[in-house]
């Protein structure tokens, strides 16, 4: 790898696993909706819904029209 390309980070705040493969999901997808990230990551949703509160609340995640964008 080049020391040009650059790796997604994940903010310090975000301590789980869970919440570190959804918002690295979201930071390299478009908006997507808590469906397709629950089909794609295969977690409960109930555990995508509270990660996806949890992000929202550190604004590190945004509810859009068409699902959730990094913000």
């Amino acid at each position: 790898m080049s020391t040009s390309e650059q790796r997604p980070a994940v903010p310090d705040e975000i301590a789980s696993p869970e919440a570190k493969l959804v918002y690295l999901t979201l930071l390299i997808s478009d908006e997507t909706k808590a469906t397709d990230l629950q089909r794609t990551l295969g977690l409960p949703k109930l555990t995508l819904l509270a990660v996806l509160d949890s992000l929202s609340t550190k604004e590190l995640v945004e509810r859009t029209e068409g699902g959730y964008v990094c913000t």
